[in-house]
């Protein structure tokens, strides 16, 4: 898929041809740094994203993106597809403007839509293997996931494998306070007890090692994006935030040589790599720069070796690589050239974001194939 050169309205950041001509389609994108996307005669457009749907502006301003499209469009879309996550304005959108012009309402899950959005950005045609790296996406059965491993083909995908789960204490609190994903791996190591002692200046350190041993307000999670977090709380690298991903981005700077940690990894046979080897050596006296050359090389041999397995088993020969935290430049450079030495075909995103812009193509090219399958 090549992108055309044919200059756009400022709302639109990406037109391109697909492998086919599918029936007119929208994808209405998901909650952070939302946008809408809509498919008919063979092209392709994808908005701007509008921003976070939790906020009232912008949910008027996505409001009024949605119609833009639809004019765009220029038909009534037989297939709108939006996110699993039932409370999203973006889901209950999909339903109302599916409800108004009779269309079909799909549900998709939301790393199926992360290998999609990379799949057409590409014109890929057929199956391949997806590694969908992201901080949170909802699960079928309402789990959360965010460090997967698809065989995607088209509105069909599959689950190949997760990263291991890890209890994510304070639910999404964590996500902006990395010393609990580090204090999470202490607790998986059966070290809950130097909670305590590693994180002094966390007033609610002692009470998280109970909440913890007690199973409270820790929901699991498969999310790479969490990983993140657990590293920059073991290295002390913002340990509370001041917005999400702002340690694992300050991480990534420090990288210099990424190294590789023997040993640092395993997998299981139901398709789960477990990486708690590299967050343990993480927990010794270690300098933060040198655990981030260490987790960014161990991290990135780690995901290749879980790709080229299941594409030996496969006989699949590509891998599209998308999710939020492919926007970091090291790990995509060295999971990208790991798997292409191992003979594999990699597609990553030239125009579209990596992250959550993305989503609403992918979500498009999965009502694409779902409404020609009905035809």
């Amino acid at each position: 898929m090549t992108p055309t050169a044919a200059v756009k309205p400022d709302f639109l950041v990406f037109s391109a041809r697909l492998a086919g001509p599918p029936p007119p389609v929208m994808g209405m994108g998901a909650f952070l740094k939302a946008s809408v996307s809509v498919m008919r005669d063979g092209r392709a457009h994808l908005s701007h994203p509008v921003g976070d749907l939790g906020d009232v502006k912008t949910r008027g301003a996505y409001d009024r993106l949605v119609p833009r499209m639809r004019a765009i469009l220029g038909a009534t879309p037989t297939v709108i597809a939006h996110d699993l996550h039932p409370d999203f304005h973006s889901t209950r959108a999909a339903q109302d403007l599916a409800a108004e012009t009779g269309a079909v309402a799909l549900p998709v899950q939301h790393h199926h839509a992360h290998i999609a959005a990379v799949a057409a950005e590409h014109g890929h045609v057929g199956p391949l293997l997806g590694l969908a790296l992201d901080g949170f996406g909802l699960g079928p059965g309402g789990e959360s996931w965010g460090g997967e491993l698809l065989r995607v083909d088209g509105a069909v995908w599959e689950r190949l494998g997760h990263l291991r789960r890890l209890p994510q204490p304070g639910g999404d609190v964590a996500a902006r306070e990395p010393w609990r994903m580090g204090a999470a791996v202490l607790h998986v190591l059966d070290r809950t007890d130097e909670i305590a002692r590693r994180f002094p200046r966390q007033r609610h350190a002692r009470m998280l090692g109970q909440i913890l041993e007690r199973r409270l307000n820790s929901p699991e999670t498969s999310s790479a994006g969490r990983l993140f977090d657990a590293a920059c709380g073991l290295l002390n690298v913002h340990p509370v935030a001041d917005f999400e991903g702002q340690a694992p981005m300050a991480l990534e700077k420090m990288v210099s040589t990424p190294r590789v940690l023997d040993g640092g990894w395993s997998i299981a046979d139901d398709g789960t790599l477990d990486t708690l080897p590299l967050m343990a050596a993480l927990t010794e006296a270690i300098t933060p720069a040198a655990g981030a050359d260490l987790f960014h090389g161990t991290l990135a041999a780690a995901l290749v070796d879980w790709a080229t397995g299941a594409a030996a088993r496969s006989g699949l020969t590509t891998v599209g690589l998308s999710g939020g935290c492919f926007l970091n430049r090291v790990l995509t450079g060295a999971v990208s050239h790991g798997l292409r030495t191992r003979g594999l075909s990699v597609l990553t995103h030239r125009v579209v974001s990596p992250g959550d812009p993305g989503l609403a193509l992918g979500q498009g090219w999965i009502a694409a194939h779902h409404a020609t399958s009905l035809t």
